[in-house]
């Protein structure tokens, strides 16, 4: 059975309308719809909540929806986001200090200045989709 049968089965059994779940815990009443329809995914805060709300265990409510467990692994994977920003942070860093020591010696070479610009463009491209994926 899928997350969203399993959530609406759940607040059906509770004697809960989507409006009542979606007030006690501050999502929005589409959110709660769009859950139940497996048209998005609760994160992992909600997903407690739901269980506490619903008086379900969170075993019950997640084993067998391989989708779920693949969004809330995705989501709660913050080390591995982490350690990816902060390596690309570290490589445009590198890349300034070596952009500066070289400068002299890439602005009269016309090769080394469009490589030096599309590994600065690049470089800053994957810190930027680092930090957006952040947010």
């Amino acid at each position: 059975m899928e997350i969203g049968s399993k959530l609406k089965n759940a607040r059906t059994k509770a004697g809960l309308t989507q409006e009542k779940v979606a007030e006690e815990i501050s999502v929005s009443r589409q959110t709660v719809s769009n859950w139940e329809n497996e048209k998005s995914y609760p994160d992992i805060i909600s997903v407690i909540k739901l269980s506490d709300l619903y008086d379900i265990s969170l075993d019950i409510l997640l084993k067998g929806d391989d989708d779920m467990m693949k969004h809330l692994e995705e989501s709660t994977d913050v080390v591995s986001s982490n350690k990816k920003l902060l390596t690309a942070i570290g490589i445009n860093a590198f890349l300034v200090v070596l952009f500066v020591f070289f400068n002299g010696w890439i602005a009269e070479n016309r090769f080394l200045m469009a490589g030096s610009a599309s590994i600065a463009i690049l470089s800053t491209t994957a810190l930027f989709y680092q930090i957006i994926k952040k947010i």
